[in-house]
């Protein structure tokens, strides 16, 4: 099936061919990946919705991270693919407006002897407020956490976030000052 398998890939973003998504894991195969990020402006700044993974996704659960993150398909944009896990994980299904921000290469080994090793193509998501019907398979808990806030949860409790978080915030960060 599509959907259990992701696309290797290069460093430069070139594909390679296909891998059941378990197996890339298990074998730290470089893959196509994404992570969304929605935000908000409001009158005490910059507020970022966050998942926590729940703890029987196959690897991370119960870490907080980025609004949704994911692979595509094969021959799957990655607007068609956020769209898609946006809806699949939080029930998110109006209308958005994506930026696409730089992607990075970066290896992490995880729990349950995985390691993610992904081309991660940044995305974000400005909006005044969303409706979210979270999947219980997918998300334990959500919120808006105000920059400021999350910044010092992540100096504090950094085991408390996903491996890959800490360099999406970044990326993030450093996109929405330009």
């Amino acid at each position: 099936m599509l959907r259990d398998q992701v696309v290797l890939v290069t460093e430069n973003g070139e594909p390679t061919g296909l891998a059941e998504k378990l197996a890339a894991h298990e074998q730290g195969l470089l893959h196509l990946a994404f992570s969304v990020m929605i935000y908000r402006e409001t009158p005490h700044g910059r507020e970022y919705l966050l998942q926590q993974r729940a703890m029987g996704k196959y690897h991370s659960g119960g870490l907080w991270t980025n609004t949704c993150c994911s692979h595509p398909m094969q021959g799957e944009s990655f607007e068609a693919a956020a769209k898609r896990r946006l809806n699949e994980e939080l029930g998110i299904v109006a209308p958005l407006s994506f930026e696409m921000g730089e992607s990075f290469c970066y290896r992490a080994e995880l729990d349950n002897n995985l390691t993610e090793h992904e081309l991660d193509q940044i995305i974000v998501c400005q909006v005044d407020d969303v409706t979210l019907v979270p999947n219980p398979d997918e998300v334990m808990d959500w919120r808006w956490w105000p920059q400021q806030e999350m910044s010092a949860a992540m100096g504090n409790k950094p085991e408390q976030f996903t491996a890959w978080f800490h360099e999406v915030v970044d990326k993030i960060e450093v996109q929405l000052a330009a």
